[in-house]
C-alpha cells in the first residue's frame, strides 16, 4: 500500500504538471491505459493471498478514482485556458477607426437589363414577368412544339418528376400574356432561362430578351425598323442589320439577325470572325397556331416575335470575352462596371 500511495502521489504530481491537453491525455494512457501502471496494480491483484486481495483491490481503485477526478478538473483547467488563448489571439480592438464602406454597383448583367428595358418601355412596350418553374404546354404545346416535334432536341431541358420544368427559354410569356391581356400587345420578356449547357459562351443558367408585338397589320418591315432601332440605341452607335432565313416552329416566316460588327466597323476582327457580323438574335412573324393557343384571332391580328441573349448583350457591349466571368462573383472583375452607366 506504501508503493500505492507513492504511486498515486507521483501520477497527480504529472497531472498537475501539464499545460497542454495533449500531454494531460499521455499521462492519461500512461496509468490508466490498458497497459497503465494503475491498470497493471489491479492485473497483479491475482498474485496476492486471497485475504489481502479485497483490501489491495479498494485501495486501488480509490487510487484510480482519484486520479481520474485529477484528470478531468485539470481537463477543464486547460480547455478554459485554450479558450482565453483563442479570444485574446482574435480580440479586436474596437476603439480603432473602421475601415469605411466601399461603394457597391449593379451587376454587369442587371445593367443590360434596365437598360433594355428602359429603351423598350421609351418605345411604347411592357415589361413582363412569368414563372420559372413551367409546365410543358407554355414552354412546348403553346408554342408550336408538340411532344414528337424535332425541335425539342434543340432544348436540353431540365425537368422534375412531375413534368414540370425550368422553362428553357421566356416564350411562354409570350402565351400567358396573350391569354391575359388579349391583342394588341407589345411586351418584352426579359428573365432567366435554364438549359444544360455550359462552356465560354453558354451557361445552364442564362438571360434572355423575349419581345412580342400583335395588332392589326403587323407587319416583317415593323419587326425589322424597331430591332434596328433597338441595337442602334443599345449600342449608342448606327448599325447595319441582316436577315437571314431560318427556322423556329413558334414563328413563320423565320430568321437569324446578324448586326454589323460594334468593335471594328464592319471591316472584320476577331471577335466577328473577320466577316465584318456578329449573330445577335432570332426573329420572325408569330405563328398563328401560336395565336390560336392563346385565344387570339389569327385572322385578325399578326405579330412578331424575337428573342435575344441579354449576357451576349452585355458582352458585347462591355467587351466581355468569357460568358463565365458574369457568374463567379470575382470582385476584380465586378469592380470595373462599378461606375459604368448602363
Amino acid at each position: 500500500m506504501s508503493d500505492l500511495t507513492a504511486l498515486t502521489g507521483q501520477a497527480l504530481a504529472e497531472v498537475a504538471a501539464c499545460h497542454e491537453l495533449a500531454a494531460l491525455e499521455d499521462v492519461r494512457v500512461r496509468w490508466l491505459g490498458k497497459k497503465g501502471t494503475l491498470t497493471e496494480q489491479l492485473k497483479a491483484l491475482g498474485a496476492l493471498p486471497a485475504a489481502q486481495r479485497p483490501a489491495a483491490g479498494a485501495g486501488i481503485n480509490e487510487a484510480k478514482v482519484q486520479l481520474q477526478t485529477a484528470l478531468e478538473t485539470r481537463r477543464v483547467e486547460l480547455e478554459r485556458v485554450a479558450i482565453e488563448r483563442k479570444l485574446a489571439a482574435g480580440s479586436l480592438d474596437v476603439t480603432l477607426p473602421g475601415r469605411g464602406e466601399e461603394a457597391g454597383g449593379l451587376h454587369p448583367v442587371t445593367k443590360a437589363r434596365l437598360r433594355i428595358e428602359m429603351l423598350f418601355r421609351r418605345a411604347g412596350f411592357e415589361v413582363a414577368s412569368g414563372p420559372e418553374i413551367e409546365d410543358d404546354f407554355h414552354n412546348f404545346e403553346a408554342l408550336n412544339i408538340p411532344a414528337n416535334h424535332p425541335a425539342r432536341a434543340m432544348h436540353d431541358t431540365f425537368y422534375f418528376a412531375d413534368g414540370r420544368l425550368l422553362r428553357t427559354h421566356t416564350s411562354p410569356v409570350q402565351i400567358r400574356a396573350l391569354k391575359e391581356h388579349g391583342a394588341p400587345l407589345a411586351i418584352i420578356a426579359p428573365g432567366r432561362v435554364y438549359r444544360n449547357d455550359s462552356d465560354m459562351t453558354h451557361s445552364p443558367m442564362f438571360h434572355q430578351l423575349e419581345g412580342l408585338v400583335v395588332g392589326e397589320n403587323v407587319s416583317f418591315a415593323n419587326m425589322k425598323a424597331a430591332l434596328r432601332g433597338f441595337l442602334a440605341a443599345f449600342f449608342e452607335k448606327p448599325v447595319a442589320i441582316r436577315l437571314r432565313p431560318s427556322y423556329f416552329p413558334f414563328t413563320e416566316p423565320s430568321a437569324e439577325v446578324d448586326m454589323s460588327c460594334v468593335f471594328c466597323e464592319a471591316q472584320g476582327c476577331r471577335t466577328c470572325k473577320h466577316t465584318g457580323w456578329l449573330e445577335i438574335s432570332g426573329c420572325g412573324m408569330v405563328h398563328p397556331n401560336v395565336l390560336r393557343a392563346s385565344g387570339i384571332d389569327a385572322e385578325r391580328f399578326t405579330g412578331y416575335a424575337f428573342g435575344a441573349g441579354i449576357d451576349r448583350l452585355a458582352m458585347l457591349r462591355y467587351g466581355v470575352n468569357d460568358l463565365r466571368l458574369f457568374f463567379e462573383s470575382d470582385l476584380r472583375f465586378l469592380r470595373q462596371f462599378r461606375m459604368l452607366s448602363a
